[in-house]
């Protein structure tokens, strides 16, 4: 994110209890299980077995399952349901299609003495050998048939056996992180390099808003406690962070990374979800993004451009400066040719003067900067539209030529500031020394916070990342006093799609946002 300038000339459309006796062996055993952290169920190998096929269809012999399904009983792999799909890694179960798979609750299932009569119906106790004929046959111990959405899976003796095993443990299975009086989040935050300023930004705003949680009892009586890591300068030394994280540190979620390398892809091979921006094209269903990414930004100028400054539909192109812009530009391209915008192609630029009365650009300030100093050379001037993360930098050295001519996409702006954002910015910057000049990056990285700490109070005291991205998927209008209202939903994990639209005044220059934030369409 870029530093909001200091000298705007915003013109927002609408600002807004003597003796005892020695405890006894195991009495000390379970003193120092009280007292030491938990760090993750210990699992026989049975246990672990029976949770890889719990979770992923998968039998300890590798063998192929399969799964039946319907009347018809038509078959499928397991690993494509596997129980996990329907009952969720903590085995509570949640609504699917209207059908809501029961608790899988071992002290449930083996309720007793005797049967258990609800609505009319007997639900005896559940045993190993009738878990193994309900998971085969889909008929319960009472005789009643199940609902036909329950896959139905022919388990081998020693599948059956490591199943019912974990079964009896799921209960106190918890996800990595969830302590009984601590959460641990984790960070990748550089410590040297061009981002180190960034980085130390970032730290503190996470560690201010962790200490303020923290003084009044934490979530739902835990503790958070945040653990960083330095990303390096590289992909292998973002990757072996990351992984420090996952397996060394443990840590539940993700939260506002400064690690532009990293891919997302460890992300989703460990369930970690992640809260906060990720450069990488693609989506990713770990990964939860307050704000709006370069594409959708860049849909906002260029639809006002269409529509308010009368630039023809077809005299638009697509410019990007690196490789590493290429995928999002053909993003842009594509979803500017579905909304209307006819023959627009994507270029590299190299430093030729281009085409088009409108320039859709993605890439570096500097390389913004060369563009509009060779499209000046050729004795041309049109409409420059980008985003002010990627060129804010450049902006203050072009030529008075291109003065309203330049149009930027913000996600937000200070008219978007409420009293109440504006103190809770104020507030962070006091207690950690920060300089109102990177409120850019400040404001994101509370964002990220404050959906987080939502989503984890909506989860409730039995925490698991499942159920975390499930709370972040049913967020929805939040309003964070600093920004649009944010909110995520299934399939979508950016919690804007859109931005405000700035002309740029030069010399100068000079800030006049020209249109609010408007959600961009969805594709048709």
């Amino acid at each position: 994110m870029p530093d909001i300038p200091h000298r705007l000339s915003w013109r927002p459309l609408r600002a807004r209890s003597r003796h005892k006796a020695a405890p006894t062996g195991a009495l000390w055993l379970v003193l120092w299980l009280l007292c030491t952290p938990a760090l993750g169920l210990d699992l026989t190998d049975h246990e672990q077995a029976g949770k890889r096929l719990y979770r992923e269809g998968v039998s300890s012999s590798d063998a192929q399952l399969l799964a039946r399904v319907g009347p018809a009983d038509m078959s499928v792999p397991a690993s494509v349901l596997p129980c996990a799909s329907c009952h969720g890694n903590d085995g509570r179960g949640r609504s699917e299609g209207g059908v809501r798979p029961p608790s899988l609750d071992w002290q449930r299932l083996a309720l007793g003495p005797g049967d258990r009569e609800v609505n009319n119906r007997r639900y005896p106790a559940y045993t190993e050998a009738s878990l193994a004929r309900v998971v085969r046959s889909g008929i319960d111990p009472a005789g009643n048939r199940l609902d036909p959405a329950m896959p139905r899976f022919e388990l081998s003796l020693a599948d059956q056996r490591n199943l019912a095993a974990y079964l009896k443990r799921l209960g106190e299975d918890r996800d990595p992180g969830v302590e009984e009086g601590t959460l641990r989040l984790g960070t990748l935050l550089p410590e040297q390099g061009p981002l180190a300023e960034a980085g130390r930004t970032v730290r503190a705003v996470l560690e201010d808003g962790i200490a303020q949680l923290n003084q009044t009892g934490g979530i739902h009586g835990r503790r958070l406690q945040l653990m960083v890591m330095d990303p390096g300068p590289d992909p292998a030394s973002t990757a072996q962070a990351l992984d420090k994280l996952i397996h060394r540190e443990r840590v539940f979620a993700l939260i506002a990374p400064v690690a532009p390398l990293l891919d997302s892809r460890q992300l989703e091979q460990a369930g970690l979800p992640l809260i906060g921006a990720t450069p990488r094209s693609g989506s990713s269903a770990q990964v939860f993004d307050p704000l709006p990414g370069v594409p959708e930004q860049l849909l906002s100028v260029a639809l006002h451009a269409r529509d308010s400054l009368g630039l023809a539909p077809d005299a638009v192109q697509v410019i990007y400066a690196g490789d590493d812009q290429a995928a999002a530009a053909q993003v842009v391209q594509q979803r500017l040719r579905q909304l209307g915008f006819t023959g627009v192609s994507a270029q590299a630029f190299t430093g030729q003067a281009l085409a088009g009365e409108g320039i859709v650009f993605l890439g570096r300030a500097q390389a913004f900067a060369e563009l509009a100093a060779s499209l000046q050379a050729a004795g041309r001037n049109p409409y420059l539209l980008a985003v002010s993360s990627q060129v804010a930098g450049a902006v203050p050295g072009l030529a008075p030529a291109w003065s309203r001519r330049v149009l930027l996409a913000y996600p937000f702006v200070p008219g978007d500031w409420t009293a109440r954002g504006r103190a809770t910015l104020a507030g962070v910057q006091q207690r950690q020394g920060l300089e109102p000049r990177q409120a850019s990056l400040q404001v994101s990285t509370l964002c990220a916070w404050q959906l987080l700490v939502e989503a984890l109070k909506q989860v409730g005291r039995d925490a698991s990342r499942e159920q975390l991205l499930g709370a972040l998927e049913q967020l929805h209008d939040v309003d964070t006093g600093l920004t649009p209202l944010l909110g995520f939903g299934p399939g979508r994990r950016q919690g804007m799609a859109g931005a405000h639209v700035v002309a740029v005044s030069l010399p100068g220059p000079g800030y006049v946002e020209v249109a609010p934030y408007r959600p961009v369409p969805d594709s048709p």
